[in-house]
């Protein structure tokens, strides 16, 4: 079903490069089309990170468009595992990609007043000292933090959305649960993640390409002795999607950081829990699951 939507939000952009002349323009839609029109939208942000050319999208179309029509299928399903290890092969390019352009910020960073470059390649740098304990890898914590890419553009941020976060140090990406435990209750710290210490080269759905390093500032706020830590890569209670990019399983953000730091082997299209630590197919999309990079 993913697969099909993917396309479809192909079909659509496709048609627009085509006839950019009939397409209506967005203050003449109606209610339904203005709809439909966020459906694109939306699909195509699932699909967004493995840069697919205009020339390829030509062919995604053609697809949706004779399967629509009832057309005999130019591919049979054998091309299933085709597809996977076409995905993969445009996501190690891309990842490629963004990990060399990241270098020269990386260098630049670790030269910062202050910084500290970790054993894993996160790079450390206190902003606030704080006056409370630091918290250990088996402890809840409670924090505000903003994240973005290295450019400064927000990718995910609970300053922003006004509610902290709350999350088990072992269950979210590396660099948060090396970086947090270096900070002190009321203290803030950027931390520079590349992006093996993130998300690594599947990155996160639509929101993080793979290949990204990732800044955050993450101010720790409490340590949550009180609280039993959650396990890690369960499906969050109230089910409500939200940022993929944010490090923890709480009601206050989506399970991905933690699912991804969970398991071996992953949806290439980021399905929320596609991830296990076995070989198989997505439980969401049925698609074959990659092993992690």
């Amino acid at each position: 079903m993913k697969i099909i939507i993917a396309v479809f939000a192909f079909f659509m952009a496709g048609a627009a490069m085509a006839q950019p002349k009939a397409a209506p323009a967005a203050g003449g839609l109606t209610e339904d089309q203005k709809t439909l029109y966020f459906l694109g939208q939306a699909v195509s942000s699932k699909i967004k990170q493995f840069g697919f050319t205009a020339g390829e999208a030509k062919y995604i179309e053609q697809g949706f468009r004779e399967s629509l029509a009832g057309e005999k299928s130019k591919a049979d399903e054998t091309y299933s595992a085709k597809l996977n290890a076409y995905l993969a092969k445009k996501q190690e390019a891309l990842a490629a990609r963004q990990k060399e352009a990241a270098r020269p910020f990386l260098d630049k960073m670790a030269k910062e007043k202050g910084a500290e470059k970790l054993p894993s390649g996160v790079i450390y740098i206190p902003v606030k000292e704080g006056a409370g304990a630091s918290p250990k890898v088996t402890d809840m914590v409670k924090v505000h933090y903003h994240g973005t890419f290295p450019d400064g553009k927000v990718f995910d941020s609970s300053v922003e959305r006004g509610t902290p976060a709350e999350f088990p140090l072992s269950g979210v990406i590396p660099c948060w649960t090396e970086g947090v435990q270096k900070i002190k209750v009321g203290g803030k710290a950027r931390l520079i993640c590349p992006s093996k210490t993130a998300y690594g080269d599947q990155g996160a759905g639509g929101a993080i390409p793979g290949g990204a390093t990732l800044v955050f500032e993450v101010e720790l706020l409490e340590i949550l002795k009180d609280k039993p830590m959650a396990m890690t890569g369960t499906e969050p209670e109230n089910k409500d999607e939200s940022k993929a990019g944010e490090p923890a399983p709480k009601k206050t953000g989506p399970d991905t950081a933690a699912k991804i730091g969970a398991g071996k082997y992953i949806c290439p299209m980021g399905c929320p829990g596609g991830v296990s630590d076995k070989p198989g197919k997505c439980p969401k999309c049925g698609m074959n699951m990659t092993e992690k990079k």
